[in-house]
């Protein structure tokens, strides 16, 4: 008997060490990001006879975790339930997390509740898992959990809470909890302070973002400290910024990552920054960065947003091997260049590849439609985008409403908005802009007034929107009335748009002087927007005064900006003042200030046709200014005023 336990004793030793083995190897495996390889030993050691013990169930669930795959998850979840260590904190703890990165924190939760013992671990699991979704009601409600049940906060938690605040965008909880976090002491915590420099800037808050920088000490600041700061600078589109504090970076010995140079390309989005891109482009060469997928689909949008498609069209042509990711850039490229023609090209190339667009390929067609005017193309897409289900995601919807506005056909923008079974400030705001642009001006107004009385609060973009379509209807004590509203109802201070539309109301009706002394005493500076809104409120009421002391601000502001020149010779002319006219003339051409030509685009049998001002290089030209001719005329037998000569005259300039 004695020997038999001995063996026995022996037996069970042998496969305590085999499984210890069999996890070790899993561990391995999932911290190489070896997923796949973790699961397959996970099987072997099933098939072997052993059974996995408390720790073999985390590093099984992690594995899950990275794959984000649910059935996976679910079935070692089964597993788990039928072994001995259903009840083990450490085994629960990772299935709540597994749960949140299968992203069914449904599921993860109704586990944490019935935890009959919970640690840090778990509460933070739970918390990031609601915070990932923007639940900031459930997470600040189980945070306070927290507290009560005497569990002390931890630097993970403040990072989850923190990335909760990125996806709501709430700046004044962002600073509460950033004053709790050095109030428990976890502020020198090199990632907690990564995640508020990156949640600052989402916030719309950059000069936060670099304080709680450069408040990192030297000596900890790791190569993500880095790539924070310039991934803040590139959502501020500052290329210039973000070009400096790389520099900055190399000069104090860190070497950058493929996330630096995917930041740094990220900010380069203006045709002025094209050039540093190229020098971030041959770098990223230069530092092995130029195989990463993700830096060439972000060469490929860098390239494309500055002006540069062909070189855009170079790398993706160059790609060997082409993601979701790829195909969609490249079609952006062209749809944000106007050129739907290829951008339709490459959409259908992409499908015979046997990729799959997604919604952000949609969502750029879509647009590109809208800014095209292509309406025939863009009911096309509709179609396409109800047949693969995306008519059920409400940024499609939105998306729908804004392209078929533009498209002059409100109704068609109006039954997508009306058939939306869930509208969001967004949608209303879309839908009251889209009826200011086709005129529908007490529409506009009527939807800003139910959207208020079904509980939805206006941003400044609605407002924005609203003002709008007080300005282009001439509704001056209303537009006075939603002005007041931004501030005294709803706390929102008005910006150089709001004050650039009440400039432009006040000029409309005629009341210049009035418009001049509201401009001249705005808390902000005036931009060029709302002197060129003067300006031209000064054209329609022929005010040469008032136009010729805005007009020399605006050479002054944009001097190489042909706009305010055009605009001041057409107030001239429009007086008959005509050596004012030729003085004008001749400022532009000691200032080489060039009107760019005007230009038309028509969609004939599927295919974008355009046309320039005084271009005849169509070979229907002569039959198409016959036909213009013709309409000419038969505007004028109809009563409309055609000052042709004056037209003409002033196009040329």
């Amino acid at each position: 008997m004695a020997a038999h336990s001995v063996a026995q004793s022996l037996n069970g030793f042998s496969k305590f060490l085999t499984i210890k083995l069999w996890n070790s190897r899993i561990k391995e495996a999932v911290n190489q990001n070896s997923t796949e390889k973790a699961l397959l030993f996970f099987r072997r050691m099933k098939q072997n006879g052993l059974e996995p013990n408390n720790l073999t169930f985390p590093f099984i669930a992690k594995a899950c975790a990275k794959l984000s795959n649910l059935k996976c998850s679910q079935s070692i979840h089964t597993q788990i339930v039928k072994s001995p260590f259903g009840n083990d904190i450490f085994v629960q703890t990772a299935m709540v997390d597994v749960y949140v990165k299968c992203d069914h924190v449904d599921y993860a939760y109704k586990i944490f509740e019935r935890m009959p013992q919970r640690d840090v671990a778990a509460w933070n699991a739970m918390l990031i898992g609601f915070a990932r979704l923007g639940f900031l009601d459930k997470v600040f409600s189980l945070f306070g959990e927290m507290r009560f049940a005497r569990i002390h906060p931890d630097s993970v938690t403040v990072v989850g809470l923190s990335q909760g605040l990125s996806v709501a965008r709430s700046l004044e909880l962002l600073k509460a909890l950033h004053s709790f976090g050095i109030r428990i002491g976890v502020a020198p915590n090199v990632t907690v302070a990564n995640t508020w420099i990156a949640v600052y800037a989402k916030c719309g808050d950059l000069a936060s973002a670099e304080k709680v920088f450069d408040e990192i000490d030297i000596a900890v600041r790791t190569v993500i400290s880095w790539n924070s700061m310039i991934a803040g600078y590139a959502i501020f589109e500052n290329f210039l910024a973000a070009f400096d504090l790389y520099q900055q970076m190399l000069v104090d010995g860190i070497r950058p990552d493929a996330s630096s140079v995917v930041s740094l390309i990220s900010s380069c989005v203006q045709p002025e920054a094209l050039f540093q891109g190229k020098l971030i482009h041959s770098h990223g060469i230069q530092l092995g960065c130029d195989l990463n997928l993700s830096v060439i689909n972000t060469l490929i949008s860098m390239y494309s947003k500055c002006g540069d498609i062909n070189s855009a069209r170079f790398l993706f042509d160059c790609m060997s091997d082409r993601t979701c990711v790829s195909w969609t850039v490249m079609i952006s490229g062209y749809a944000e260049k106007g050129d739907m023609d290829e951008a339709m090209t490459l959409f259908h190339s992409m499908e015979k590849a046997g990729e799959t667009p997604d919604l952000v390929t949609v969502l750029s067609l879509i647009s590109g439609c809208g800014q095209t005017g292509s309406l025939e193309l863009g009911k096309w897409i509709d179609s396409y985008a109800k047949s693969r289900g995306f008519k059920d995601d409400v940024m499609i919807c939105n998306a729908l409403i804004d392209m078929y506005s533009k498209c002059g056909s409100i109704c068609e923008a109006q039954d997508a908005f009306h058939a939306m079974p869930e509208r969001t400030i967004v949608s209303w705001t879309t839908m009251i802009l889209g009826c200011t642009v086709n005129g529908e001006f007490g529409e506009a107004l009527d939807l800003f007034h139910q959207m208020r009385g079904l509980g939805f609060k206006p941003n400044h973009i609605t407002f924005l929107a609203v003002l709008q379509a007080c300005t282009h209807a001439g509704f001056l004590d209303k537009g006075w009335e939603l002005f007041n509203m931004m501030t005294t109802v709803y706390g929102i201070n008005p910006g150089l748009d709001h004050y650039s539309c009440m400039a432009d109301l006040l000029g409309r009706k005629g009341k210049l002087i009035e418009a001049l002394k509201f401009v001249l005493n705005i808390p902000i500076k005036p931009d060029a927007g709302i002197w060129s809104a003067l300006l031209s409120a000064c054209k329609v009421h022929q005010n040469v005064e008032i136009g010729k002391y805005v007009a020399n601000l605006l050479f002054e502001m944009e001097p190489q900006v042909a706009a305010p020149y055009v605009e001041m010779a057409n107030i001239y002319a429009s007086t008959g003042r005509w050596d004012e006219v030729a003085m004008i003339r001749l400022l532009m051409k000691r200032s080489n200030v060039s009107k760019s030509p005007g230009q038309s685009l028509v969609q004939v049998n599927g295919k974008t046709r355009r046309f320039t001002v005084e271009d005849r290089s169509h070979p229907e030209s002569v039959l198409i200014y016959m036909l213009l001719d013709d309409l000419a005329l038969q505007l004028k037998d109809d009563g409309y005023p055609l000052y042709l000569g004056n037209i003409s005259e002033m196009e040329l300039i």
